[in-house]
């Protein structure tokens, strides 16, 4: 069994543009919709992960958070090198909502949004932090 996320974007071709600039993405193979030139499939590899991704198809009901108008959907990208990747994904065109900073939970991490209305967690490891320590320090950062 495997979680792979799916995902629907406005103009899924710049998307993969955009994967590959920003995050390293490596196409697998696309299927292109002989009616009209949409992606129907296409598939990604990044720091080897799945993703896949389609055109929006609003006929059938498969539209992107562009339509939406928002997403409360966040991918979680685990990376080496939280700052470069999130300097990578801004030059590439991702809005910065947060900048990378330490957390308590052990985590170096930036908040993005790509140019297609995902938002992605960029997170760096920097400690190994128990998930009891984990809930001691957020309970004495909350109180402060």
């Amino acid at each position: 069994m495997h979680l792979i996320p799916y995902i629907i974007c406005k103009d899924a071709a710049r998307a993969v543009d955009f994967y590959k600039a920003a995050f390293g993405a490596v196409e697998d193979f696309r299927m292109t919709d002989p009616g009209d030139g949409r992606i129907g499939h296409v598939e990604l590899t990044i720091g080897g992960a799945r993703l896949m991704m389609a055109d929006e198809y609003p006929e059938a009901g498969v539209i992107s958070p562009d339509t939406l108008g928002g997403t409360p959907v966040t991918l979680h990208l685990s990376v080496e090198a939280v700052d470069e990747i999130a300097a990578r994904a801004a030059d590439a065109g991702a809005t910065t909502l947060r900048p990378p900073q330490d957390q308590s939970f052990g985590e170096r991490n930036a908040l993005v949004q790509d140019p297609f209305g995902h938002r992605w967690m960029l997170s760096q490891s920097i400690e190994d932090v128990s998930p009891a320590e984990m809930q001691r320090r957020w309970e004495e950062d909350t109180s402060a």
